[in-house]
């Protein structure tokens, strides 16, 4: 071994290995890919999977003077504050600015991917929609 390398097998050159009771519980023998861990309902019941409905996300120049913005539209459910909040989360995240009108959230810029992204976190299904 190099002098350049510390070595992390538990050598005398580490005063304390963090690493070393590991082998007491049996972790070397694990399998290499990922372990299945049974699930109770308790752990179901606090995350569910929530499905809010489709919303389109579209990009759009009409109107704009050949400037592109993206359009999330087509919610259900859902009320003029949480809209807002949406909107909010994306200008934040995308880096640019938007608005909420006529119950749609548009975004300035080319900004589909991030718009259903932030969607998707809230629990919706997002479509890209038109060309």
């Amino acid at each position: 071994m190099s002098k350049d390398k510390i070595p992390t097998d538990g050598g005398r050159d580490l005063e304390h290995n963090p690493f070393a009771a590991l082998g007491s519980f049996g972790f070397s023998n694990l399998p290499a890919g990922p372990v299945a861990q049974p699930q109770s309902k308790s752990d179901t019941a606090s995350a569910p999977v929530k499905n809010r409905g489709r919303v389109d996300v579209l990009r759009s120049t009409a109107g704009r003077g050949g400037k592109a913005v993206t359009v999330a539209k087509n919610f259900t459910g859902i009320g003029l504050p949480e809209k807002e909040s949406l909107c909010k989360k994306m200008r934040s995240a995308a880096g640019c600015g938007g608005t909420v009108k006529d119950g749609q959230i548009e975004i300035q810029g080319d900004q589909r991917e991030v718009v259903a992204r932030i969607l998707a976190e809230a629990g919706f299904r997002p479509v890209m929609a038109g060309g």
